[in-house]
Formats: C-alpha cells, structure tokens, sequence
C-alpha cells in the first residue's frame, strides 16, 4: 500500500471538485453520495494501509510515498512525500473514521440548507488539507495542510455568510491563526538553517546524532528557539492561550463543523506536531516545560469559562479549549503517546457531544440557549444516552476512555522526569480542571435533559429525535466513548486484573518505536523516577473523587435547587459572576490593546501617509505642480506672430546682455 498513499487525500479532493464545480446542478443525494464515498473511500484506504503498517516489524514500521520532487534550489530540497508510521497512522483513522461519520450526519442535519453543495465541497477540501497534514513527510508539506485546514476553517465559520456575526467570526479565526502561523513558519527557516533539512527522517537523526556526538547539548538555545516557535504555531491552531480566543466564536459556522474541525481533528493538529517532533522538544526541556505549563494554564483557564455559559456549543467550545491543553500536557512532560490517547479518545466524545448538541439545536429549531430547554431527555431519549455517556468520558469516569487517557496525563504530570517539582503544580491544575470539567458537563445535561421545558409552547410541540442519518453516528461515537480507552489500560490496572499474564496497554506499545529515541535521551540523563504503586493508585482515586465531587455539585445547584441557588449564588458574588461570565473580557482587552491600535494606526498610514504624503504630495504634487505651470506659460501663446517676434527678440538682448556682462 505504500505507492497508494496518495489515494488518501485524493479520493477527498475529487469530491471537493465534483461537488464545488458542478454541485449546484447535480441534486442534493448526489452530493450526498459524492461527498460521502470520497471520505469513506479515504478511510477504506487508510484501513488497508494500517493493516499493512501492522504485518511489518514494529521498528520497520514506514511506508513511504514519493510523489515527486517539490523544488530544489541549491542545498534546499523539498520532496512531497506521503509518510504513514505508527502515528500518522492513528492521526489518519480518526481523521477519515471520524470525518466520515460526521459526513453521514450531515446529510441529515443540513438537508434543508440552500447550499447543500458548497458544504460538502468545503467539507471535503478539509478532509483533504488535514489528511495532507497529517501524512506530510516533512514540515513543508505539513504547513500546506496546515494553511490548507485553516482555509477551510474560515470557509466553514463563515458559512452562513450573511450573518454579520458568522462572517466576523471567520475573520477572527483566520486572523489570529495567521498570528500563530507566522511563528510557525519562522520556526521551520530556523530548522532548515539549523539541520539542513525539512524532512523528518533527516531532520531527527541529525539530531539525535549530534547531541550522542556531543555537538548538541541538551537545551541547547537554537533547538529551544525552533520548538517555542513551533509551539507558537501550535497555540494559534490548536487554542492554547494566548491565541484560544478564535475557537469559541468559531462556534458560529454549522454543529458539524464545531465536530469534525474544532473538536476531533483541526485543533488537534499542535498536538500531533509536537508528538512529531518529539526527539526535539525532549532535547529541549525548557521548551518542553513551557509547552505544558501553558497547557495547565489553559486547561483551568478555560475549564472555570465553561462554568457559566448557557449557549450549549459554547460550552463544549471551552470544554475543548481545556481538553486541548490536556493534550498539551501530555506531550510537553514528555509522555507523547498519553497525549495522542487522550487526542484519540477527545475525538470520540467529544465529536459526539458536538453531534448530540447539533441534535438538540435541531430539535428546538436553532435555538442553542439552554437555559430554554430542559426535559429533552423523553423527547430524544437516543441524543440523551449517547451524550450522557459522552459526559461520562469527559468527565473521566471509569471505565469510559476519557478515565483512561486523562489519568494517564496526570500520573505522568505528577511523574514529569525534567521538572519534579513543577510537574506537582501542573497535575494540581490538571486535577483540579478535571473537577470542574465535570462540573460544568453535568450542568449541560442537567440543563438539556432534566427538568421542566423552558422554551416556547412551540418549540415543546416540534420537539423529536433526530433521524436515523443522525443518531446512528451518534450511538458509534458514544460506543467509542465508553471502550476506546480499553486498549491503553494502566500498567498498574492491567497487573490488578491478571497478576499473571498483566493486560498490556496496547496503544503504549503500539507508539512505542516512534517515542523510543526520546525515552533513551531521558533515561540516558537518570532522569527516570520510579514510584510505589499505591501512590498511583491514591492519585487515580483521587482523579475519580474530584470528578464525582463536580457531578454531585452540578447535581445540588441544577436538579435539587436549580429554581433558587444559581440566582442566589450569582446575586451573592455578583463581581466574580461578572468576570467569569464575561469570560474574564479577554475579548475586550484585546481589543483595547491590539485591534484598535492597529485600527488608529492604519487609519494614519491611510488618511495621512497614503492620501496626504504619496497621494497628493508624491503623485498628484508634481502633476499638480506641472499644470500650473503649464497654465502660466500657456498664456504667451496668444497665435500672434508680432508676440513670438517680441520674445526671440528679448531672449537675444537678454543672451547678449548676460555674455557681455560677463565678460
């Protein structure tokens, strides 16, 4: 299957033409069908390759793809080539599995839409830049997907374009992911100037093989200047503070969209770069420790946002801007492989969350204000359980696959080899936002799906389940959800279920040959801490108390008090409500601090140094220099000859005049 990689994004990107082109004019089942078989041929593709990837040795485990040489300009070669390891290939299923279900959703959610076609067309072209991304060989080729997906992003926020609010927040997303971009490309100049090369199988073994010589020391300043700037691409992409603020506005393009793109594969993209570039960010640990210190931050951060939020996919917006820094801890203390699980798992519930708001949003006809809803749960019984157990796997609830992969997170925080110390406060962090992650989820259901319905008598006449196209997605993802996590079990779990023959976590192992180099650089240092196993397990009980302690807190306020106590609690702290509410007016401050400044400052550039100093005193000066003057000696050409004798006559006594006097 290696010659055939390039059926992967291919089969996407003649389904974005089909339908782009000619859409419009061929119904909406046919573009239903076109857009859907293109990602499911992909996923098909991308099965057969994997089951490939799977007969070969584990540490032989690449198939390559060479399509054909990109430019060659002196020692700078770019080669587009399609690399499917153990990695790329976990990235590749969630992106096409994934990406193919919500496909099938859509055909249901966005039936009515007049432009049917120039969804899928979009949808399509995403699919197509992330597996782009994805299965890249080298940053160059990954940086075109990876424009390529925030292209597409921009075109699905804004897809209802006549919306003034959708259109801004397009504009916000492409702008700020520009932002993060620039450091990104920086970051890859740095790399080439620095290794010579773009390529990951040249780039890493350089590496490597410079710090085993000792040219390279660990922490050395260039390798921690490439891995901050590219991490400051991550940031942009992926939501991570400073650059988080794009993702809960891009909330306003269609549910889908917030599930394919903000959830389960675009945002997830920093991650899979840094778990990439693993070998360099372990030789530099300062890089490392401010990639997961800023995760932590995020993770709380946006964790106490989703407390008061009523718009239902605003709540899972921030829920995935703190998740997202989940995974960012996990690959910035070093555990790689935990933060792909945790992104892998992330993509099943949380997709599946999305989805199940998007079949809440439909039955209350666009209505996304939960404080509207309430008692959904007889009405759609279907979105109901499947967003229930989704809720149970964010909120890190044993045996679900959230319990698996976040704990995993934590454990190696608490465990971090380069900073001990540090490592304690990121776990306190990331335990606590688990609390209240929890807190918040339960609030959602308890707000959807308990209760009294809140809404209009007509919004409570139209209420219903979703159609089959919608709910059997459903049921897949939130299955995912509750046994995704089953092939990364704990060590120290899968020694307690068979002393004897221990269940192996799989996914650690199945990582393990792309992570190994970075294992042996910590090990090589005696950084390697073993701790007794009741710790483990104390911080696993831990994990599961916190998050039980957010769902009988959610329970108290919204089921048993929910007609007096958030009033109450929202009068009696009345400024912190405001701060958090108002999400902590990040927005505003960065309006203040940066867009007007840029706006007063183009309007100068605009109204004084284009207008006034090219305009009129660069371009139209001179012109208008010129006219005038021509307007004052136009006068002496009267069509009399008497005149024109005069003036040769003055012009000579004058020569003759300036010669004798100078003589």
């Amino acid at each position: 299957m290696a010659d055939y990689l390039y059926l992967i994004p291919l089969f996407p990107l003649i389904g974005f033409l089909i339908n782009g082109l000619v859409g419009k004019r061929i119904g909406k089942p046919m573009v239903s069908m076109i857009g859907c078989l293109s990602v499911g041929s992909a996923f098909l593709v991308s099965l057969l390759s994997f089951n490939e990837l799977l007969q070969l040795d584990p540490h032989q485990r690449q198939l390559v793809n060479h399509l054909w040489t990109w430019m060659s300009v002196g020692a700078f070669k770019v080669e587009v080539n399609f690399l499917l390891d153990q990695l790329s290939g976990v990235m590749i299923l969630v992106v096409t599995g994934v990406g193919f279900l919500i496909h099938i959703y859509s055909t249901g959610y966005m039936h009515e839409d007049e432009s049917y076609w120039r969804y899928f067309a979009y949808l399509n072209m995403f699919v197509f830049f992330m597996c782009c991304l994805v299965l890249g060989a080298n940053y160059l080729v990954m940086f075109v997907g990876w424009e390529g997906v925030g292209l597409a992003s921009y075109l699905l926020i804004g897809f209802w374009y006549k919306g003034m609010e959708n259109a801004e927040a397009g504009k916000k997303a492409f702008i700020v992911n520009r932002i993060g971009d620039f450091g990104f490309a920086l970051g890859m100049f740095l790399m080439f100037w620095t290794f010579g090369s773009l390529s990951y199988l040249e780039v890493f073994p350089k590496a490597l093989h410079l710090f085993e010589q000792g040219h390279l020391l660990l922490n050395a300043p260039v390798v921690v200047a490439i891995c901050l700037l590219l991490f400051v691409g991550a940031t942009g992409k992926s939501a991570q503070i400073p650059l988080y603020v794009w993702l809960p506005d891009a909330m306003a393009g269609p549910t889908p969209v917030s599930a394919l793109i903000h959830a389960a594969t675009m945002v997830t993209a920093g991650v899979y770069m840094v778990a990439r570039s693993n070998i360099l960010y372990t030789l530099a640990p300062t890089a490392s420790l401010v990639v997961a210190l800023v995760a932590a931050a995020t993770a709380l951060f946006a964790a106490t946002i989703g407390i008061l939020q009523n718009d239902i996919k605003k709540v899972l917006a921030y829920s995935t801007v703190s998740q997202l820094g989940y995974m960012f801890i996990g690959v910035g203390v070093t555990a790689y492989w935990a933060g792909i699980f945790h992104l892998m798992t992330h993509a099943f519930f949380k997709a599946c969350l999305f989805l199940c708001s998007g079949s809440v949003i439909h039955a209350m006809g666009g209505d996304q204000d939960m404080r509207n809803m309430g008692g959904l749960a007889k009405k759609m019984p279907i979105t109901y359980v499947t967003m229930l157990l989704a809720t149970l796997a964010i909120a890190g609830l044993p045996p679900l696959a959230g319990f698996f992969s976040k704990d995993e997170i934590l454990w190696k925080a608490f465990t971090y080899p380069y900073f001990p110390a540090m490592g304690k406060i990121i776990w306190f962090m990331g335990t606590l936002g688990a609390g209240i992650t929890a807190f918040y989820m339960f609030r959602l259901i308890f707000m959807t799906f308990h209760g009294d319905f809140r809404g209009t008598p007509e919004q409570a006449h139209h209420l219903h389940e979703s159609p089959p196209s919608m709910t059997v997605p459903l049921i897949i993802l939130a299955a995912l959800s509750v046994v995704g996590g089953w092939i990364g079990i704990p060590h120290l779990i899968g020694h307690a279920l068979n002393h004897h023959s221990p269940v192996p976590n799989l996914f650690e192992t199945f990582l393990e040959p792309v992570f190994e180099h970075s294992e042996h650089i910590v090990s090589t240092k005696g950084m390697i801490h073993h701790y007794p196993a009741w710790l483990e397990w104390s911080l696993m009980g831990l994990s599961v108390a916190v998050a039980l302690g957010g769902i009988a807190m959610a329970f108290h306020i919204y089921i048993r008090r929910f007609h007096e106590l958030p009033a109450r609690l929202a009068k009696q702290y009345a400024i912190h409500y405001q701060l958090v509410y108002n999400k902590y007016y990040v927005d505003e401050i960065y309006y203040y601090m940066f867009v007007l400044p840029i706006y007063y400052l183009s309007v100068f550039l605009w109204k004084v140094v284009d207008v006034l100093c090219i305009d009129k005193i660069g371009v139209n000066g001179p012109g208008w220099l010129v006219k005038r003057v021509s307007a004052g000696t136009s006068l002496i050409h009267d069509g009399y000859m008497q005149t024109y004798g005069a003036y040769m006559l003055l012009g000579l006594v004058a020569i003759l005049a300036f010669f004798l006097g100078y003589r």
